[in-house]
């Protein structure tokens, strides 16, 4: 998993609220478990007129010019600016995978439903919950003629605007240390492998019969 510290990346507003987990990366897409090749196909029944289906060149599909991910100010975009509820629907994590694989490192909203955010801190995406208010100024500044540049700094927990004051955002902790070494739940259990070891032989040593087996 790719470590967050700073980043530095083009704001897409996606201005819709209650967007699902389904119209992130659709279900026909869902035919792998591996954590790659969803990216080209996200949002694919927004981004393209046609009906997507696996192994579509993207290349040679009828895009949909109104969507704002084909705008051609939000090209190489990594960040996106949401609505409420943003990531609702059902529980999988392809949705975290396709988002990153096309590029986008952090999404900021005024809400996100709880499995979506808890999966976003297992794969390295940053979901960052900003007061409602802040939400709709930034859309203003994201849809001028000029696409918004952000700076996250997730190590001062900061959002930097160019002409701005900076701007706060809260994490728990717990969150925040994996996502700066670049860990998931297993990495991080592994910071601990000295520690388990040494339980694990207390443990056959006061209880040794549990491990005999003969």
């Amino acid at each position: 998993m790719k470590p967050f510290k700073l980043h530095r990346g083009t704001v897409v507003p996606l201005d819709r609220a209650n967007v699902d987990t389904d119209q992130i990366i659709p279900k026909q897409f869902l035919k792998s478990v591996k954590r790659t090749g969803f990216g080209e196909n996200l949002f694919d029944a927004w981004r393209f007129n046609d009906e997507g289906e696996i192994g579509k060149n993207p290349n040679e599909r009828e895009i949909n010019r109104e969507f704002v991910f084909n705008d051609p100010r939000y090209q190489d975009v990594s960040i996106l600016l949401g609505r409420q509820n943003f990531g609702c629907g059902s529980s999988r994590e392809h949705a975290v995978w396709a988002l990153l694989e096309f590029g986008i490192r952090c999404v900021i909203a005024p809400s996100f439903a709880d499995i979506f955010y808890n999966n976003c801190f297992k794969n390295g995406l940053l979901p960052i919950v900003i007061k409602e208010e802040i939400i709709e100024n930034l859309f203003g500044i994201a849809k001028d003629q000029l696409a918004l540049e952000v700076e996250v700094n997730l190590e001062t927990q900061s959002l930097s605007i160019e002409a701005m004051d900076d701007i706060f955002f809260e994490i728990e902790p717990g969150r925040k240390e994996p996502l700066l070494l670049g860990l998931d739940d297993i990495g991080m259990t592994f910071m601990h492998s000295d520690q388990i070891r040494e339980f694990e032989v207390r443990h056959r040593q006061a209880m040794p019969w549990i491990f005999d087996h003969d």
